[in-house]
């Protein structure tokens, strides 16, 4: 073993010890503590919408690790109350949640892992091919009938939510593309940066406003009917 492998496996066996005594105080909490105990999924969802978007401003502030490792610490509490939470019901418990997310990264990723968990030799995939795997090997998990935007969630926010539509149209059926998006698209200004791209978003924002338009609402309502042109005529009715 090299002095690099010696030392990672050490850092692994540390992190695993952490992630015993973060579950046995949590454990602890829910038994012992009035407020920890009262808590549900219901109660908790609203912290994880918080706690990640704390996260991605820390992510997209000016580097600072120790607020980074303090904002990926409260994400995953979330995490741990969500599984003790099922484990108190004799669902799952935090093991089957790592060992679930583990053999997914193995399986989805055939260019680095055998079937067995064992690490490849040979020249890597490129990374359009690796894209390619990975959501074929997803639809292939689900049965290969999940409609074309089963997995976007309705809850998400509606710029998120229209990028992801987009996105998924382009890769999975481009010949279909709207047509009169295209139409629109070539009446808007080129945005050659995040920068401006931001700004023309902005001042469309800024048009909704003054017009007196809730802009996250009319971008929503225009995804759902995106996705419905885009849905096969047999799946339009049945959701």
């Amino acid at each position: 073993m090299t002095a690099d492998a010696g030392a990672a496996a050490g850092h692994t066996a540390a992190a695993g010890e952490s992630l015993d005594r973060l579950l046995e105080v949590i454990r602890l909490l829910r038994e012992h503590c009035p407020w920890m105990g009262a808590l549900t999924h219901e109660s908790l969802a609203k912290y994880l919408v918080e706690e990640c978007y704390e996260l991605l401003d820390a992510l997209e502030g000016p580097a600072d690790a120790e607020e980074l490792r303090s904002e990926l610490g409260d994400v995953l509490l979330q995490v741990v109350l969500h599984a003790r939470l099922q484990e108190e019901r004799g669902s799952f418990a935090m093991v089957n949640v790592v060992d679930g997310l583990t053999a997914k990264m193995i399986r989805r990723n055939p260019h680095v892992f055998t079937p067995e968990g064992a690490l490849r030799t040979g020249s890597a995939a490129s990374v359009e091919e690796i894209e390619a795997a990975w959501h074929r090997l997803k639809k292939e998990e689900q049965g290969g009938h999940s409609t074309l935007f089963e997995s976007i969630p309705p809850a998400l926010p509606a710029l998120s939510a229209a990028a992801k539509s987009v996105a998924r149209v382009q890769r999975e059926a481009p010949d279909t593309q709207s047509q009169a998006l295209r139409e629109t698209a070539r009446e808007l200004p080129i945005a050659a940066s995040e920068e401006q791209l931001g700004d023309l978003l902005l001042a469309v924002v800024g048009q909704a406003v003054e017009a007196g338009l809730d802009p996250e609402r009319a971008l929503r309502v225009a995804v759902r009917r995106y996705q419905q042109e885009h849905l096969p005529n047999k799946s339009r009715h049945g959701r």
